[in-house]
């Protein structure tokens, strides 16, 4: 079940309307992408047109109540030109209007436009409405075209991995662009917009099937407890930070270098001691008393050796300075609601009300939890790694260092254009 719409939810951006300046002066296009589309259509060069967008792929209008349970074959939207040839209407992903409760974008390549685009149409206009338009036949020869451009130059995650900063329509407040930023990570992994509230993501198929796939998420009920669950820091295992804040305790008590042996035995007699204190005098106390209890105990002591091994991995990588540590990996849950919220929006399991809360208060997790974004990423990566990475070293690890390398680097970064405090 979708999000209910409120009222403002319902405008005239049903496809995307953007004028050209009056003045005569550059169109200030949302993104690289579009600009280079717009000197191609100024240019009047369709070839080079459709090779950029056999690279990055195209989104298609579709009413809502044909991509409903149950519903038949998604037809494409087509209009009826006065001559009698019928259009339809694709779109690049910086020009995406707001998201309208009756209609959604799916994402689209050239090859399967050149397979699957009905007979009847007559012309394709990429981009309608906006100054970098483009209309392009659909007769045979130049499907063939468009067949060939796609296999030369279409790759699935061939625009993964790298920041994508739009130049227009990105929200004006600081809290939500703060919170936005929360999941640079993510935008960097899966190449999306980091700055934008019109969320369409991999398409709204795609969105679905990536929460039922990665989060068992279903329905509207599911993202919401999703949604709360990671805002409330509580999807990761809370024996993380219990490690983590055993060693916070010592160091606040003894200085900055804490023993090993100390901090385990530290971590085992703080959990036993809460053990008994919850179960009562009859509760097991000692080793030996509760064969699952120590099984746990040797688990958490087993966790100290490999955060302080992460850890001297992370400094020499240049994640954490030579005498920095982790302190909690709150943000593996933080950055994950901020992408949770658009994920929801993006399968409109969530209002856009609920995607600006949802946003808000990742911003405001992430600030009441840590002092920079280099600390952030720090909590954030140690927690991809603890879930995935089972020391390893492997892509879950290289590819998070490689992301967090260029958000505290790259002049376009969230993490160097916001401040976090």
């Amino acid at each position: 079940m979708h999000a209910p719409a409120a009222e403002d939810e319902y405008h005239d951006d049903v496809f995307p309307y953007v004028d050209a300046p009056d003045d005569g002066t550059p169109w200030q296009a949302p993104a690289d992408l579009e600009e280079h589309l717009y000197e191609l259509s100024e240019a009047d060069d369709g070839y080079t047109y459709l090779r950029a967008i056999a690279l990055t792929g195209l989104y298609r209008p579709v009413r809502v109540d044909d991509v409903e349970p149950g519903s038949a074959a998604r037809p494409v939207l087509t209009f009826d030109l006065p001559d009698g040839r019928r259009i339809a209407q694709m779109y690049t992903a910086g020009v995406l209007p707001r998201p309208h409760p009756e209609v959604v974008y799916e994402f689209v390549t050239l090859g399967t436009l050149a397979a699957e685009l009905p007979d009847d149409i007559d012309l394709l206009v990429v981009n309608a409405a906006t100054p970098c338009q483009q209309f392009f036949m659909t007769t045979d020869e130049e499907r063939a075209v468009w067949a060939d451009l796609h296999e030369d130059h279409f790759a699935g995650d061939g625009l993964h991995d790298r920041i994508d900063t739009r130049r227009t329509g990105a929200p004006r407040s600081p809290t939500l662009l703060h919170g936005l930023a929360c999941g640079a990570h993510l935008c960097f992994a899966n190449g999306d917009a980091w700055n934008t509230l019109d969320w369409h993501g991999a398409g709204y198929n795609s969105e679905v099937e990536r929460l039922e796939e990665w989060w068992g998420v279903h329905s509207r009920e599911e993202w919401l407890t999703t949604q709360e669950r990671l805002l409330s820091r509580e999807v990761s295992p809370w024996y993380w930070d219990f490690v983590l804040g055993a060693r916070t305790s010592l160091i606040e008590q003894f200085g900055p270098r804490v023993d090993p042996e100390l901090w385990r035995q530290c971590v085992e007699v703080t959990l036993r001691n809460r053990v008994f204190e919850s179960e009562g005098p009859d509760a097991p106390h000692k080793p030996g008393d509760d064969p699952d209890l120590d099984d746990f105990v040797a688990t958490l002591r087993g966790l100290v050796g490999k955060i302080i091994r992460y850890e001297s991995r992370f400094r020499a990588d240049g994640l954490l300075p030579p005498d920095g540590h982790v302190r909690t990996v709150a943000a593996w849950d933080i950055g994950r609601a901020s992408k949770m919220a658009r994920w929801g929006r993006g399968a409109r399991y969530a209002s856009h009300a609920e995607l600006e809360t949802a946003i808000e208060r990742a911003s405001g997790a992430a600030r009441a939890t840590y002092a920079s974004w280099e600390e952030f990423s720090a909590g954030y990566v140690l927690g991809r790694c603890l879930h995935f990475d089972e020391e390893q070293f492997g892509d879950w690890y290289t590819s998070v260092l490689r992301a967090h390398r260029e958000l505290v680097s790259d002049p376009d970064s969230p993490w160097l254009t916001v401040p976090f405090k």
